[in-house]
């Protein structure tokens, strides 16, 4: 192994080849409901000096590396003059080095100025990771988000205004039966407010360690949750891309693991062409991915 990562180690699958570099540890939020990836952490930003190390480590074995991703899931809440200095180490230790990424939760990034953010894109950070699960005001706060349509909202545009490139995630079956159009016609007024560069869905899944969580926080709020079945999935996605129209091009994708059917297309223009395979979907005429292939 190049570096002694604190596991587990978690990323985005666009940064799978990429070098990754942690300057964080765990989420310093932690709270969201449906969320299991850094229940077994104690968030803390790691010494500069240790960050510096591993730079440096991974410059002497990977000299060519050309794009980096600053792990864990918080990367951003740490204050903007670190994050430039780790930025600066980045740049002088690989002379290829094109962009760097990191996750990012609504909270950091209305936490920074457009001005913060705008140093940082300028200094190689091009593009952050952004979960925004959903539009809907009711369920993110049966999910603990720690957000709301217009703080999400804030973000994004915080985000735009500094010439980010954001990457951003919905959570389809995220309302269960009871809440899904809600859901999803709070997302697609987020998304047609303040279009991201990229839209990725995921398709709920809890681990064993959060459902007890999800569940009781859900039913706090109003009725039980209750899973949805792949029809009924497909029926939210077809509701989202219909109401889909953003003002400039998203490139969208449901290919992750999770997803009973991958697709794949640019916003508003493919819109036509994903709500047919939708619809072939739906009436058997296309096949869905089976379970076994399904995953986080």
């Amino acid at each position: 192994m190049m570096l002694a990562y604190d596991m587990p180690l978690w990323r985005p699958p666009s940064e799978g080849d990429n070098l990754i570099i942690q300057a964080t540890i765990g989420c310093s939020f932690n709270g969201c409901t449906f969320c299991s990836m850094y229940k077994t952490k104690d968030y803390r930003a790691r010494p500069l000096d240790a960050v510096f190390a591993d730079i440096d480590r991974a410059a002497r074995v990977w000299p060519e590396a050309h794009r980096v991703f600053l792990a864990d899931g918080d990367a951003l809440t740490l204050p903007t003059g670190d994050l430039l200095r780790i930025l600066d180490r980045l740049g002088a230790a690989f002379p290829a080095l094109q962009r760097v990424t990191a996750y990012a939760t609504p909270i950091n990034l209305n936490h920074k100025t457009v001005e913060e953010l705008r140093t940082l894109k300028d200094n190689r950070l091009s593009l952050v990771y952004l979960g925004i699960e959903s539009g809907s005001d009711a369920i993110l706060k049966r999910i603990r988000k720690g957000a709301t349509q217009k703080t999400m909202i804030s973000a994004l545009e915080r985000a735009q205004a500094a010439g980010l490139k954001v990457s951003a995630t919905v959570v389809l079956g995220l309302g269960g039966r009871g809440l899904w159009q809600e859901h999803i016609d709070g997302t697609a007024e987020v998304v047609n407010r303040v279009p991201p560069t990229y839209l990725s869905t995921l398709q709920l899944h809890l681990e064993d360690n959060v459902v007890d969580d999800f569940m009781s926080r859900f039913s706090r709020y109003g009725k039980p949750f209750r899973w949805q079945d792949d029809e009924e999935i497909l029926a939210e996605q077809e509701r989202l891309l219909a109401a889909l129209d953003p003002p400039k091009p998203v490139i969208f994708r449901s290919n992750h693991a999770s997803n009973c059917l991958p697709l794949a297309g640019n916003l508003p223009r493919d819109r036509d062409r994903l709500l047919a395979i939708v619809a072939a979907a739906r009436s058997g005429a296309a096949p869905v991915r089976p379970w076994f292939m399904r995953s986080l």
